[in-house]
């Protein structure tokens, strides 16, 4: 039975401090969906290889891991199950990652989800008008420090900022089951994997309505 699960990853800018290899591996992913920053050929061959079903779309700072790199759109759309899913980097949202704006681009896009990095490292979920928003942060820890560079994470990156995470997303009907997975780091040094789950149902406008 082929895997359900979709791996949401973005702003990986940094490819040799990319922690999580070994919890990715090919045959447990159905599909994967990269938000921008694939600064690198090994990082996207890497990608490929967890799942031939790759959907990229462009950041800011991609550098050309493929021919076509420069022809990557801005934002896409899949479904799965009942849900439609949009997906941009969202550096071309003004403001960055500002809720309503988020929310025009979702209408705009007609999706029921809408998956963006942003630049800010810090993972972020969160429903509004019975529409999900995801930011998985970024799968390094890398932070857009401002235009043309980028920062590694660190122990500062308690609070989210510059922590490394990604997500997998399960959809089974109109269900969507989220797994945030981060990488946090304690006081003395010591890593170690949390993950979070995180469910948003579609609503059904006509039961909401009758309701």
């Amino acid at each position: 039975m082929a895997s359900r699960l979709v791996l949401v990853i973005g702003d990986l800018f940094i490819p040799d401090r990319a922690p999580f290899r070994k919890l990715l591996t090919p045959g447990k992913i159905g599909q994967t969906i990269s938000l921008g920053n694939l600064t690198d050929p090994p990082t996207y061959d890497f990608l490929r290889s967890l799942s031939p079903d790759l959907h990229c779309v462009r950041g800011p700072f991609d550098l050309d891991p493929t021919p076509s790199s420069s022809n990557l759109p801005l934002s896409k759309v899949t479904t799965h199950g009942s849900l439609r899913i949009g997906f941009t980097h969202g550096h071309t949202i003004i403001p960055q990652g500002d809720a309503d704006a988020l929310l025009i681009a979702a209408r705009q896009m007609d999706v029921d989800v809408l998956l963006w990095a942003g630049g800010t490292g810090r993972f972020e979920a969160y429903e509004l008008e019975g529409k999900f928003f995801v930011n998985p942060g970024s799968g390094t820890g890398a932070v857009m420090t401002g235009w043309g560079s980028a920062a590694a994470g660190g122990e500062e990156g308690g609070e989210g900022g510059g922590v490394p995470s990604f997500c997998l997303m399960d959809v089974q009907g109109d269900v969507l089951v989220l797994y945030v997975y981060q990488l946090k780091t304690d006081e003395n040094g010591n890593e170690s994997v949390a993950v979070e789950k995180v469910s948003f149902r579609k609503t059904n406008p006509t039961a909401a309505a009758a309701s």
